[in-house]
């Protein structure tokens, strides 16, 4: 799989859906601007470990500068522009990521009232990124909230146990809950197939965990992005076949028979048709902005064209020319299954 993809420019098509759906907004900051610290420091984990972050400090005459942009943008985010909720929120902390595509600033903000605190991110903007960002928010059980500004992006914080954390400690928890779990993951490899998102090892995800009255519930949710339409292998579009994930896979094999995975696979391909319809023209203008894009090589669209033809026995993605209209056809193809077949006898109920 690719190590580094690079960034695809947002293009006039999808710069105009942002602004139809209100995801583009001017914002008194950019990536660049956040550049401009002078020093970092390593920001190590509680064993001791670099988690290859920096904390960043900027300059005297910057810094103020900075700190109160940072402040209404996080207004913007969370109150859409309102600056009365800013005076009692400062900035705390601001960290750059050395590694992954968007090389990401990640600020800690906090409430001088109550001390509570919160996350975003602010990362150079990629066509992938948002149409990733969209289709997650239309088609799965999460919403998504964002900012685009020119060549800067504005995230906010998804909450939830880093993947490789979760399967390292969490599933040695006593409120820990198998069957739960597992079934969360068949559901989640199944949307990121369908909306053909890639590069889902154990660190690009979290697991969000919710008590319940007599038991936990789980959901997995991806906070990268960025390999959406680009890898030209179907299986990197399949989480379950990364070696990061394997803990998490043999435990499902473990638990699950062929029969209950192909009922939690057609449970969320069924919820994801809802969803579809519910947003068709929403969905429709996305696939159209996204018709002519350029969103990976040839090389790589002709062979995830071929697997696919290969998965779905058709020849349609052959006359597919972008990655777009590849998803398209997937899209269609996937949440148009058939259901499962019906059993001849009903059940009966007696007094």
């Amino acid at each position: 799989m690719s190590k580094k993809k690079p960034a695809f420019k947002i293009s006039d098509t999808l710069r105009a859906y942002l602004i139809e759906y209100d995801r583009e907004e001017s914002i008194p900051l950019s990536y660049e601007d956040m550049k401009r610290w002078s020093d970092s420091l390593p920001v190590i984990d509680a064993n001791g470990n670099d988690t290859l972050w920096r904390s960043v400090m900027y300059p005297q005459m910057d810094q103020e500068e900075i700190f109160n942009g940072l402040r209404e943008i996080y207004a913007l985010l969370k109150t859409d522009g309102d600056t009365s909720i800013i005076n009692h929120l400062k900035i705390s902390r601001i960290e750059y990521c050395l590694f992954g595509n968007s090389n990401p600033f990640r600020i800690k903000i906090v409430n001088m009232i109550n001390d509570n605190h919160d996350y975003f991110y602010i990362k150079k903007a990629d066509a992938s990124r948002v149409y990733g960002l969209e289709l997650e928010h239309i088609l799965s059980p999460n919403r998504m909230s964002y900012i685009v500004d020119g060549n800067t992006l504005v995230e906010d914080h998804i909450a939830g146990i880093p993947g490789d954390v979760f399967m390292e400690s969490y599933m040695e928890n006593s409120n820990f809950y198998p069957v739960g779990m597992a079934k969360e993951f068949v559901k989640f490899n199944e949307r990121c197939f369908i909306m053909l998102l890639g590069d889902m090892r154990s660190y690009n995800y979290v697991v969000d965990v919710t008590p319940d009255f007599d038991k936990e519930q789980y959901r997995a949710r991806t906070i990268d992005f960025d390999q959406l339409c680009y890898e030209g292998r179907k299986n990197f579009y399949k989480p379950q076949f990364y070696k990061e994930n394997m803990k998490i896979v043999q435990f499902c094999m473990e638990t699950l028979t062929p029969e209950t995975v192909f009922q939690y696979q057609h449970e969320e391909r069924t919820l994801m048709k809802k969803r579809y319809h519910v947003a068709r023209t929403r969905l429709t203008n996305l696939l159209n902005s996204m018709h002519d894009d350029v969103l990976s090589t040839d090389a790589k669209r002709d062979s995830l064209k071929k697997e696919l033809n290969e998965y779905h026995l058709t020849d349609k993605f052959s006359n597919c020319e972008t990655m777009g209209q590849v998803l398209r056809l997937h899209l269609d193809l996937m949440l148009g299954k058939p259901k499962p077949k019906k059993p001849d006898v009903l059940a009966t109920y007696k007094v």
